[in-house]
């Protein structure tokens, strides 16, 4: 049994350090060196192989290296084969991190400041006490959740949104499509925390932007195909989005001249809110392969039929 590594190099030799002082009997291998292929039986990746039945003839088990599994072709994992999204406490404490400056950079109105700076004017912009700066956030799972947990301590009204429901103590919830708008309506400040799906492709576009109240703020650490472009700006523009934080774009990396580089109501920062700590991820894998040998329940299951 050994278990294969297909992701970025330079964090895989990391990894196999830490599998040969942690599980010192479990073969680990980095791709392309993949060993006896027969031999393989767990897959840790950020995409998988082509063509894993002939590639990898007895694996049982993928993990994404990543929180999310939007950037795996799921056709091409046989449906026997279950897909676990990486649950390890790294990601979201970096996800924790990021989210609590972009909402603080927002609500401290620091993008203005920053472009007050370039342009060598000092103009004051009175402070709005936290307490009448409401929060929303859009995605409350794992990273949801942590994100409001932190957000509490600072005063902010705080609400979440979902597919299905939550009850998360301090928090306002709301659940389903029907109760969307009104979540939105009370959103001074909204983060993007959902997965990508067919269903929230596009989902941050001009109607929902309107639903918001007016001069809102954006943070979109989701994925970047969730925001239409030509919307988003439209919304910049005519005020109806004051600011922006995004770490996610489409694509990745923008093109030279893309608009998004130097708007003044733009952060923009490389895809890194949160990233997948070598040190606690292999404790992860570790745990989930020791329950998939013992036929228990898996932390991180994908349900394919949601995509997430």
């Amino acid at each position: 049994m050994s278990v294969l590594y297909k992701a970025n190099l330079v964090r895989g030799a990391e990894w196999a350090r830490l599998f040969a002082e942690r599980a010192p009997d479990v073969p680990f291998r980095l791709w392309p060196d993949i060993g006896n292929p027969v031999d393989v039986r767990y897959l840790v990746a950020w995409v998988p192989p082509d063509d894993i039945p002939t590639t990898l003839p007895n694996l049982e088990l993928v993990f994404s290296v990543g929180a999310g599994v939007d950037q795996f072709d799921t056709t091409k994992v046989p449906a026997h084969i279950p897909l676990v999204r990486m649950l390890e406490p790294g990601i979201a404490e970096t996800m924790v991190e990021y989210v609590t400056m972009a909402v603080l950079a927002l609500h401290r109105d620091l993008l203005h400041f920053i472009h007050q700076q370039k342009e060598q004017i000092w103009r004051e912009i009175r402070i709005t006490p936290a307490k009448r700066r409401r929060v929303g956030v859009m995605g409350l799972g794992q990273l949801g959740q942590a994100v409001l947990e932190r957000l509490k301590a600072f005063g902010f009204p705080l609400s979440g949104w979902n597919r299905s429901p939550r009850e998360i103590e301090g928090v306002t919830c709301y659940a389903g499509a029907e109760a969307l708008p009104k979540f939105l309506g009370q959103a001074d400040i909204l983060i993007c925390l959902l997965p990508l799906t067919s269903e929230t492709r596009g989902i941050l576009n001009a109607d929902l932007f309107a639903r918001l109240p007016r001069g809102a703020g954006l943070v979109n650490v989701g994925r970047g195909p969730h925001l239409v472009e030509a919307d988003f700006l439209a919304a910049l523009d005519s005020g109806t989005l004051s600011g922006a934080v995004l770490d996610v774009t489409d694509p990745e990396p923008l093109p030279s001249g893309h608009p998004f580089w130097r708007h003044p109501r733009i952060l923009l920062t490389p895809h890194n809110a949160s990233m997948t700590s070598p040190d606690t991820a292999v404790d992860f894998v570790l745990d989930v392969i020791a329950r998939h040998r013992r036929g228990e329940e898996l932390p991180g299951l994908v349900d394919r039929s949601r995509g997430y």
